[in-house]
């Protein structure tokens, strides 16, 4: 049986700027602290039917516990050992230029996977967690703050990303 990708989770890494080689495994794409975008070990196509090798090691970009199959994983270098409510916990914030670059690459994805910007098929992972309590994927924090955006509240992250990739369509 074959899947489609019906969606992208939108993450950051909980490392520095830069991905390190855990994170070419995980992730389709990551986004530097520069805002150029860096493919991982996996091809997107990987993720329409996840698949383990004979050792139960991971064919694919597990990014999203409970949500791999199907999904294009995009992430943010950044945020170690970030603590929510202090934003200055980390050394390695999201940056402006950054989160740009990844809401364009969203669009991007879009409009080649032909993937529909709705809060079910271009989420956070922690918007995706929020819907799937009984995944690994609950309670992750990823994408609760924004440095350049500091009043939006987690809840609204979400929107404002999917507004922020519509806008990106619409240039692309």
């Amino acid at each position: 049986m074959r899947f489609v990708l019906k969606r992208i989770v939108i993450h950051w890494t909980g490392g520095t700027n830069q991905p390190n080689n855990l994170e070419f495994q995980h992730y389709h794409f990551m986004i530097n602290g520069d805002g150029v975008t860096i493919g991982g070990k996996f091809p997107v196509s990987a993720n329409e039917v996840c698949r383990t090798d004979k050792n139960g090691a991971a064919l694919y970009a597990a990014h999203t516990g409970g949500g791999n199959t199907g999904s294009i994983g995009v992430s943010l270098c950044g945020m170690l050992n970030f603590v929510f409510g202090k934003p200055e916990s980390t050394k390695y914030p999201l940056k402006k230029v950054q989160c740009e670059a990844c809401w364009k690459k969203v669009a991007e994805l879009c409009k080649e996977y032909n993937i529909a910007v709705t809060p079910d098929t271009v989420l956070t992972h922690y918007e995706f967690g929020k819907k799937h309590p009984k995944t690994s994927s609950y309670g992750k924090p990823d994408i609760s703050y924004l440095h350049p955006y500091p009043e939006l509240k987690p809840a609204e992250i979400g929107d404002y990303i999917r507004n922020k990739v519509k806008w990106y369509l619409t240039k692309i």
